[in-house]
């Protein structure tokens, strides 16, 4: 690499939290760094749409949006890359003259080379992979085309005669927003939504679970709570193809012996740190393992400031959003706070090397949301926060939404300026 080459500043993980890391690096970084921005998926995928988007269609093709104007506001946009691939593993020089190495999944066209590469060199890294929740909270494709057709996939499935009693496993955000959807928009089909817990959405205060089964009865979602469905070891459970399946009945298997039948079974549970390519980072530390990745839950350990923990990668490491173990709640709302803070940490480091200054810390808010309960119907919703003194939450009951969830205002925020209908196949 010569001499005056520009110095990589990597942000892996394309997704909410990774995208605002990067387009804030991009906009504060001196002229001699470069962001890169590694993601295997062709378009930015809006994850919140999905639950919706598997049921309701025609709307499917907005759910992903074209990187192509994320670096539209720097000052030098054509300096900074997307890279479309997935990282596999990370390699730390612990020799001065030697260099950080990412692995990437496919050779990848990089300007320094004449070849493409498969490792890329890097100063900086923020690791904003997220986590893997079960379809169709995430989705395994990562063209736009193949993308949409798996979402239609769903609603093929949920739409069809033969599909009278829709099961959904898992209380959680995605699991209450698919059943309200699919009662409000099929109200001859039986639904059933099957949570491990009296209460729905134990992160959050009490009072939205009683405010969800309000809103469930009124639907007229039946609810089976504080019984754990056995999740099937392989895949879960399948997404019948109708005329295929016949009149044969789905299985959700609960601990306690019980067996709640249905058409079609989503599943709506689970949350796994995309950590794969850091676990390579806790090898050579026998008896010191989890220095890195807390091995209670699989997110990275880091400091405040989003920094690693572990010191011996705090001077250039970062995670931030889902992946990070802050003690933040798992939303997009406090992950851009801490991309944000990463950015702004990253190039003081750049500015006053390791002994910078003044890097700022991330405090904990309590966990908040705004939570979809059918078509229009929504809800904000955050918790007490006892520090200032609250013992109830705050919320706001409104009736405002639309079929798309206003995903057209998403795309203007992404920097991309629809002029017809047509345009949301890009």
């Amino acid at each position: 690499m010569a001499a005056n080459a520009l110095k990589n500043v990597v942000v892996v993980g394309g997704s909410y939290v990774g995208k605002a890391a990067a387009k804030e690096l991009a906009n504060l970084l001196p002229p001699s760094h470069r962001v890169i921005l590694i993601e295997p998926h062709t378009h930015f995928h809006h994850l919140f749409a999905f639950p919706r988007f598997a049921i309701l269609p025609s709307h499917e093709h907005k759910a992903f949006i074209p990187y192509s104007s994320l670096f539209s506001s720097s000052s030098s946009p054509s300096s900074h890359l997307i890279l479309p691939a997935k990282v596999l593993s990370l390699h730390v020089s612990t020799s001065p003259k030697g260099g950080n190495l990412l692995t990437l999944d496919r050779p990848v066209p990089f300007p320094s080379s004449s070849e493409k590469p498969t490792q890329i060199p890097f100063d900086f890294l923020v690791c904003a992979t997220g986590t893997r929740l079960s379809p169709p909270g995430t989705i395994p494709h990562y063209t736009k085309p193949l993308s949409i057709s798996f979402l239609q996939s769903f609603q093929t499935a949920i739409a069809h005669p033969e599909t009278k009693h829709v099961v959904i496993v898992g209380g959680g955000a995605v699991g209450v927003q698919m059943a309200c959807d699919v009662q409000e928009l099929y109200p001859a089909k039986r639904v059933t939504l099957v949570h491990s817990r009296e209460q729905l959405m134990p992160v959050y205060h009490e009072r939205l679970s009683e405010i969800i089964k309000e809103r469930l009865a009124e639907l007229g979602v039946e609810m089976v709570l504080g019984k754990r469905a056995v999740v099937p070891k392989e895949g879960g459970w399948p997404l019948p193809v109708p005329g295929e399946e016949g009149k044969r009945k789905m299985e959700v298997r609960l601990v306690d012996g019980s067996v709640v039948e249905g058409d079609l079974v989503v599943q709506a549970t689970g949350q796994e740190a995309n950590n794969q390519f850091l676990r390579g980072l806790e090898e050579g530390t026998e008896g010191e393992k989890g220095r890195v990745i807390n091995p209670r839950n699989g997110f990275v350990k880091v400091k405040p400031t989003m920094q690693f923990a572990d010191e011996r990668f705090s001077d250039f490491m970062f995670a931030v959003g889902d992946i990070a173990d802050s003690g933040a709640h798992k939303a997009a709302r406090p992950g851009l706070v801490q991309a944000a803070v990463a950015a702004r940490n990253v190039v003081k480091l750049i500015e006053g090397g390791k002994e910078a200054e003044g890097l700022e810390s991330v405090e904990v808010q309590p966990a908040a949301i705004h939570l979809t309960l059918g078509l229009t119907k929504n809800i904000i919703f955050r918790n007490p926060n006892p520090a200032a003194g609250q013992t109830e939450p705050t919320y706001t009951l409104k009736d405002d939404g639309s079929a798309d969830m206003g995903v057209d205002r998403l795309w203007v925020m992404n920097g991309i300026k629809v002029t017809g209908p047509q345009e949301y196949h890009l």
